[in-house]
Parts: structure tokens; sequence; C-alpha cells
């Protein structure tokens, strides 16, 4: 059984690897007779529901484990608990791959908070894959540790001119309610509307979900022809399968 930490720690080829595992619908029962502990630090709906889909759809039993029952640094240290990769940056790369044809190239805005796990995530992935990745938050929120080759700017309008993909998240995410105040108005600019997107012409729109209309992005864009947001969301119970699968052995 191999590891699956973090995205950055992929070996060479396994990214491309899990993406075409994602995209099979003949990877038989590798999990057939295991059970799956599903362990989440935080709320969780669509990811939880992804995950547990994938797990049966691969032959095994997922068994959901509240934050609460590991204890993580209470009963017992981080190191002690295995750790889970959310599977999102997969989901959103397959989606890209499946909306421009390639992933190699694509031109990728992120606008909004870029200090957040979607965000590094979804950084560590573009430069494994070789997609431009331009980031676009306020100063204080860029991503502290962005991988080399990814750009950041503060100016949204910039980020987003030549994109073929406009990606957002929550300006104000679980944890961080003391901070909404500050939030709101520090990202008043960096909202994703038909504004915004009319400077990038044909792009397609991706956001992680949950989204909160009238924020980060409007209704509108949301429920536009170029929102890719559902397709994005139902990728992850393919990039889900696919990982597990790669986790189990299958090439």
């Amino acid at each position: 059984m191999s590891d699956l930490l973090s995205i950055a720690d992929l070996p060479e080829g396994a990214f491309a690897e899990i993406l075409a595992l994602s995209e099979r619908a003949d990877l038989g029962r590798p999990l057939a007779g295991k059970g799956v502990a599903l362990a989440f630090q935080k709320p969780s709906a669509r990811t939880r529901n992804s995950t547990e889909m994938a797990v049966v759809q691969l032959g095994g039993h997922p068994v959901h484990i509240q934050k609460e029952e590991v204890g993580i640094d209470t009963r017992e240290s981080a190191a002690d608990v295995a750790r889970t990769l959310a599977f999102q940056a997969l989901a959103d790369l397959l989606t890209v791959k499946q909306l421009i044809g390639r992933l190699e190239g694509a031109r990728i805005a992120y606008v909004g908070d870029a200090d957040n796990n979607v965000a590094r995530s979804l950084a560590q992935a573009c430069v494994l894959v070789g997609a431009e990745l331009t980031l676009a938050s306020p100063e204080g929120y860029a991503l502290s540790d962005a991988p080399y080759g990814v750009r950041h700017v503060v100016d949204p309008v910039e980020a987003v001119e030549g994109a073929q993909i406009v990606y957002t998240d929550v300006w104000v995410s679980m944890g961080q309610d003391d901070e909404a105040e500050a939030r709101l108005r520090a990202f008043a600019a960096y909202q994703v509307n038909e504004g915004l997107m009319a400077r990038a012409k044909d792009a397609f729109f991706l956001h992680c979900l949950p989204a909160r209309r009238g924020e980060e992005v409007t209704h509108a864009v949301m429920e536009s022809p170029r929102s890719a947001v559902w397709r994005q969301a139902a990728n992850r119970m393919h990039t889900a399968r696919g990982a597990l699968a790669w986790l189990a052995g299958v090439r």
C-alpha cells in the first residue's frame, strides 16, 4: 500500500497515473474485503460522500470517523494518526483536463484568499503537471510557501486576462469567524462576478464548494454556461476512486 500524504510528495508520474485511473470504469474491486477509515478534521459533506462512494465502488467498506473519536493531538499525536488527502486538487485538474483537453500549459487564475489549503494543493498540482497558475489576492493573503513557477499578483483583472480557468474559494473558512469582518473588507474587490469573467473572455469557472453567493462569487456566475462547478463536484468521487485504486496498487 502506497502513501498519499500531500500532492507535493507524489513521485514522478504518479499524478498523471491517478488522473488516468480516475477516468477508468474498469478498476475492479481492489479494496474487496477491506475497511477504509475516513477521518475528517472538519465537517464534510461532498468530500465524505464522494469518498464513501469511491470506496464502495472499489469493493471496500467505508467507516467514517469523527474528529472527536480520533482525538488528534489530544488522544494521539498527529504523527501517530494516518493522514488523508481530500482529493480536491485531483478533482480540480481532472475537470480542467476535461474542459480544455490538456493540463500542460493550461492557464489558471485563482482569485481571492490564496493562503489556504485549496490554493496550496492547487499550486502544487499545477507545478507537477505543467499548468500555469496565477494567484490574485490582497497583500497579506498571498500563498506563503508558493512553489517555484506560481505567479502572484494583487490585481484580479491582471490575473484573469488570458486565463482559461477562473477559480475561487470562500473568503471566510471554518474557524475564521472572528476574522470575518476584516476578511470581507480585504476581499471586497476580489469577487468573481460577470465583469471579472468578461475580462477572461471564454474562461470556465470553478469553485470547490460550498459557495457563498454574493460574497466570493455571484449567483449569475455560478449558474452561467461557463460554470463547471457541478462537474468539478462530481469529479471528486472519480478522483477519490482513482487515488484509492492507485494506493491499492492498481496501475
